[in-house]
């Protein structure tokens, strides 16, 4: 019986049973910065665009008093609600996708039956027009106010702030240092929106001069401008999983994502 010794060929430059590797690149995260469809929404302007908490539904919000519910992966509408007494301002869903709620220019809130279309209550509590609305985490409570626009990142350790002086400041949630400030977009006239990207990688926020400016969190660098429209785009929203965003412009609501896709438009 004879035994055989498997010879191993070693690596120039490398001791035995020691291989190196190259470190693997990391990849920088994506942007959605390729337009997938335009969908025209028929609600005179468009006040606000809302993803649901899953990302797979939208809400907009209109100044024709409505809102509407949307598939905008496929670019299909529905269902729409109505009752509200004047223009649409913000609206959110509820964890488990039952229920919206929705404030107005006409000092309400109203809570809806997302599957019946129905109105099932409505709040009358504030002096003035209701700017922002929000479902607490566990959906039981609807928080609403006069604020503009102040969003979480995805840890809650932080929170982005906009303000009419065309900047952005990120601040520490608990102690309120101020972390970051972004600037390079327009914002002196219109409420818009901003936020952090869906790994709190990038700030992102409307603009007035018709883009959606991106900013690394971290080095504050703009890095990228995306061209939307001619007019103001007043609205934009994160999906929280994905690289894809929702804008809203001139009637419209704009679908965009990390790659190319065949433009569609949807009435």
């Amino acid at each position: 019986m004879s035994s055989h010794r498997a010879t191993e060929e070693v690596p120039e430059g490398n001791s035995r049973g020691a291989m190196s590797f190259p470190a693997p690149k990391v990849r920088p995260p994506e942007l959605p910065r390729c337009l997938q469809r335009r969908l025209t929404c028929n609600q005179g302007a468009v006040r606000a665009v809302r993803f649901n908490v899953d990302g797979n539904y939208c809400i907009t919000c209109g100044s024709d008093k409505s809102l509407k519910l949307w598939n905008p992966h496929k670019g299909t509408m529905l269902k729409t609600y109505s009752g509200h007494g004047y223009e649409v301002l913000d609206a959110a869903g509820s964890l488990d996708n039952s229920q919206l709620c929705s404030c107005s220019s006409d000092k309400t809130v109203i809570l809806w039956d997302v599957a019946q279309g129905l109105m099932v209550r409505k709040f009358r509590g504030h002096a003035g027009k209701v700017n922002c609305v929000q479902f607490n985490e566990e959906s039981t409570v609807v928080i609403s106010g006069p604020i503009t626009c102040v969003s979480f990142s995805q840890d809650s350790q932080c929170l982005l702030a906009s303000s009419l002086d065309s900047s952005l400041r990120l601040l520490d949630k608990d102690t309120g240092e101020l972390l970051g400030e972004y600037t390079g977009h327009q914002n002196k006239s219109y409420k818009l929106d901003s936020c952090l990207s869906e790994k709190d990688t990038h700030v992102v926020s409307c603009s007035e001069d018709g883009t959606v400016c991106f900013w690394d969190l971290v080095e504050g660098s703009l890095v990228l401008k995306l061209p939307v429209s001619k007019g103001v785009v007043q609205s934009l929203s994160y999906h929280p999983t994905e690289p894809c965003l929702l804008t809203s412009s001139e009637g419209e609501i704009q679908v965009w994502r990390e790659t190319p896709h065949e433009e569609n438009t949807a009435q």
